[in-house]
């Protein structure tokens, strides 16, 4: 068994964070999903965090985080893949405050362009994820801007470790929880609220498997750089940064594995979630259902997974529905129509 004690965040700054959060950005719904549940056996639930207002996750912790700024902050930025960077733009709005995201040449255009829409400035730089947080550090040391790092980070985790709170609030009786898995700021939160309510649940990992920096890293040890490359899970891309000093120690701690699922499994994945629960989701949000279509995951009780964001590039995700082709620049997935 895990000694909390000795990890960098406990049960109550968690639930510091769901005061803070409490009317903003929580009581997602926890759905059935009875397609899962016949073909895998167990009862099978849906973490729907892509209903919250930006449509994703990371509102939670950008929320906690900007709560916590220091007196006289007038500005904010990160790095960001994406969704992160969408929840910095909504909640340094809902403050009055500038922000600047950065973010690599990887991003899809669709995602860019929700960040602008919700008020923030965007600057592309380079081709990964370390390249943008360079330019993020670059603004904090020159503009004196406030960086809120995207999992990295004490309030961020804590703010994301609420969905592992509201879970096992909702339904008690889960015994296992697939947790898609980038930067570990999410797989950290949920797992530790989830084991201080309920030391006996499995906690599993989920990322792609070409560019799992946190696989990668909890495989060598210590916090590894990799190569990225263009994904249908691209909130799940990018380094975990090789100073990182809380979500790796944290996931290192708790999770019970960790699973790596090809793009093909991704797309199949999509797919099965759009036609058997009506969900429109990101590649990210389905690595749970594709581990276990893929046959590289058991369930032995109820489990649950989180859908982490409804922000897909909307022209790849018609592609996908529709049985055709993508590609992901040198890599084509080849199309499949849906079938049960």
């Amino acid at each position: 068994m895990t000694d909390r004690s000795a990890l960098p965040l406990t049960l109550d700054d968690i639930q510091t964070a769901a005061d803070v959060l409490r009317g903003l950005s929580d009581a997602t719904p926890l759905v059935p999903s009875p397609y899962m549940e016949r073909q895998f056996g167990q009862p099978f639930w849906l973490k729907l965090e892509n209903m919250q207002p930006i449509g994703a996750f990371k509102l939670r912790g950008a929320l906690n985080a900007m709560a916590n700024l220091p007196e006289g902050t007038t500005g904010v930025t990160c790095c960001s893949t994406g969704n992160h960077g969408r929840g910095v733009a909504y909640a340094a709005a809902k403050k009055g405050l500038r922000a600047v995201v950065c973010m690599s040449e990887l991003v899809p255009q669709a995602k860019v362009d929700g960040i602008r829409a919700l008020g923030a400035e965007v600057r592309i730089t380079g081709h990964s994820q370390d390249e943008a947080q360079a330019e993020s550090a670059r603004l904090v040391r020159q503009e004196g801007l406030v960086d809120i790092p995207p999992f990295d980070d004490p309030f961020v985790i804590a703010g994301q470790g609420t969905i592992g709170l509201e879970i096992l609030q909702q339904q008690p009786e889960i015994e296992t929880l697939l947790v898609p898995l980038s930067g570990g700021g999410l797989a950290a939160g949920v797992a530790l609220a989830a084991k201080a309510l309920k030391p006996s649940v499995r906690v599993v990992g989920i990322s792609m498997d070409r560019g799992a920096a946190m696989y990668e890293s909890l495989k060598a040890g210590h916090p590894t750089a990799v190569p990225e490359y263009a994904s249908l899970a691209d909130s799940l891309g990018g380094g975990i940064g090789v100073t990182n000093r809380l979500s790796f120690p944290m996931c290192r701690a708790l999770l019970d594995d960790v699973v790596l699922v090809s793009e093909q499994e991704i797309y199949r994945a999509m797919q099965t979630l759009y036609y058997e629960d009506r969900i429109v989701a990101e590649g990210g949000s389905v690595v749970g259902i594709a581990a276990l279509q893929a046959g590289k995951l058991t369930l032995d009780g109820p489990t649950a997974t989180v859908i982490t964001g409804r922000n897909p590039d909307m022209e790849v995700f018609t592609r996908i529905v529709s049985g055709q082709d993508v590609v992901l620049g040198e890599t084509t997935v080849r199309g499949m129509p849906y079938a049960v």
